[in-house]
């Protein structure tokens, strides 16, 4: 989705190895995080837009790492990702429908190993490919767009995501989970690639208090006048 988008916040995890390096995506726990690998060296195909019981207008789109991450007490691994957490909190108050971007080519499973990866990327203003066909987004309305902050931005591939579908005309909701960098660049990042869509308020949640943070996202995403 990023298309064009110049990157937030830093990974949480990579943010923790040095004050000056970015942080991962689902490494979400510092200022210099490094984007998290999805498991396994062979990503599954994402779903697509999983559908509500009733036709929805809202769709959640997030990029999520499970893996090694950097939580409150150092490194931790978790067996789902902190942002997938947070979209299925947003997807469930609202009936929308999700849709999660999974790499064609997984990042390592280790931490600084992911970091490592991600800045590169960044570096190198990459587009990892993403596994599976993209969503139809005609029939929505709304999209959110989730992702961990990684290196103080988006991970890369969030950027193949906005660059491949059309999203002028929609209203855009960011969100973010991070260790320590809040929302990082990824609204001025989503803003500038998506000059024709409209932005509602963006929020952000510290990966490490996601799971205690449903009536926090619950309240937002409720607030925000999505029918």
């Amino acid at each position: 989705m990023a298309g064009g988008l110049v990157g937030a916040s830093v990974l949480a995890a990579c943010s923790s190895r040095n004050a000056a390096e970015p942080e991962p995506a689902e490494t979400e726990a510092q200022e210099a995080e490094a984007p998290q690998p999805e498991e396994g060296a062979a990503q599954p195909e994402p779903e697509q837009a999983e559908e509500s019981p009733a036709a929805s207008k809202t769709l959640v789109v997030f990029y999520s790492r499970a893996d090694e991450n950097y939580g409150d007490g150092g490194k931790e691994w978790l067996e789902v990702g902190h942002t997938k957490v947070m979209a299925g909190y947003i997807a469930e108050a609202l009936g929308a429908d999700t849709y999660e971007i999974v790499p064609a080519t997984a990042y390592p499973e280790g931490y600084d190993d992911c970091c490592d990866v991600a800045g590169q990327e960044l570096r190198d203003d990459a587009r990892p490919a993403i596994a599976g066909e993209l969503p139809d987004i005609t029939p929505y309305d709304v999209v959110f767009i989730g992702c961990p902050i990684w290196w103080g931005n988006e991970p890369m591939i969030v950027r193949t995501f906005i660059e491949g579908v059309n999203l002028a005309g929609k209203t855009i909701v960011p969100f973010t989970t991070h260790g320590g960098s809040g929302l990082g660049a990824v609204p001025g990042n989503l803003q500038a690639a998506l000059p024709d869509s409209t932005f509602l308020e963006a929020h952000a949640v510290a990966g490490t208090a996601v799971d205690g943070a449903r009536d926090e996202v619950v309240a937002w995403a409720t607030g925000l006048g999505i029918a």
